[in-house]
């Protein structure tokens, strides 16, 4: 029997930020990969 699609995504684990590896409060369907922070730290950081 196949699941409904509100089911498949209230079955998916929490979304893991990429660099840091912290839970985000992002929807699962969301594009977003890093959590505010690690995304701040790669705006603000200086250039080799």
């Amino acid at each position: 029997m196949l699941m409904t699609s509100s089911e498949f995504f209230r079955n998916l684990p929490p979304k893991q930020c990429t660099k840091c590896g912290s839970h985000l409060d992002e929807m699962h369907e969301s594009y977003v990969q890093e959590c505010d922070s690690c995304q701040t730290e790669g705006i603000w950081a200086k250039p080799n």
